[in-house]
């Protein structure tokens, strides 16, 4: 029995390899494809700092990286894994929010101010996805703040299952589905009503990186929905070995 997991490449690969580690087999269906969108820094443009919802925000500009004046401004991350590739692609001042969110960085950069860590009146540059779920540039706008937002990059979706995660699901090889966006979390829910597999899916337990994810499992009709404890995906192995206890229980 295996744990199929959702999550797009190349961060899909890293969560199987944790998975085995622990002793999981690991099937992979990534419900995402990422690609890249042409990123162009205005030279005449003073920034104050950069914001970050995602790592795929900088793998799309990392060639474009070395030497940047960007790597020279503070960069605000909405959690230790996005905060981590910050540091990888040469950022010196990276300081991550708690909670893994977009509320918690909007949080994280308001109380810098209180701080002085930033200036209220700085311009953030916002490196960012083509689809977000949500309007971290208006909110802090509102708060006074000027955000310029670029996208560098999109995730598109995946039209089909592959046709041994079908068999496996008609199998009943399958024992848990991980899920990390509400975004895959859909694209999966069509490519497995695509395929015809959609019974035999929800019928599963569906581990979900948020409730914000696992409302679109539960909405779907998935009766065996978990969701994690925090935003962090030690809390979905978590979350997980919770769903199989109680399957096999």
């Amino acid at each position: 029995m295996a744990v199929l997991v959702t999550r797009p490449q190349p961060d899909g690969e890293a969560t199987a390899k944790s998975l085995r580690a622990k002793g999981f087999e690991v099937l992979l269906a990534p419900m995402l494809r990422f690609e890249p969108v042409p990123f162009h820094d205005d030279d005449d443009a003073l920034y104050g700092a950069v914001i970050l919802t995602s790592a795929n925000a900088l793998r799309a500009i990392e060639p474009q990286l070395g030497g940047s004046r960007l790597l020279k401004l503070p960069l605000f991350a909405v959690g230790e894994h996005t905060a981590a590739a910050a540091r990888d692609a040469g950022f010196g001042e990276v300081i991550a929010a708690e909670g893994g969110d977009a509320g918690a960085l909007r949080e994280l950069v308001l109380s810098s101010v209180k701080t002085k860590r930033l200036r209220k009146t700085a311009t953030l540059l916002y490196l960012a996805g083509a689809d977000l779920a949500r309007d971290l540039a208006g909110e802090l706008g509102e708060k006074g703040f000027t955000v310029v937002t670029h996208t560098t990059y999109r995730m598109i979706p995946a039209s089909s299952l592959p046709q041994e995660i079908c068999d496996a699901f008609m199998a009943n090889q399958i024992e848990a589905v991980l899920h990390y966006s509400r975004r895959s979390a859909r694209a999966f829910l069509d490519a497995a009503r695509s395929a015809g597999v959609e019974i035999s899916a929800l019928a599963l337990p569906q581990c979900c990186i948020s409730a914000t994810v696992a409302a679109v499992l539960r909405d779907a009709g998935a009766t065996q929905v978990t969701a994690a404890a925090r935003t962090d995906e030690n809390a979905l192995f978590e979350a997980l070995s919770r769903a199989l206890r109680t399957r096999l229980a």
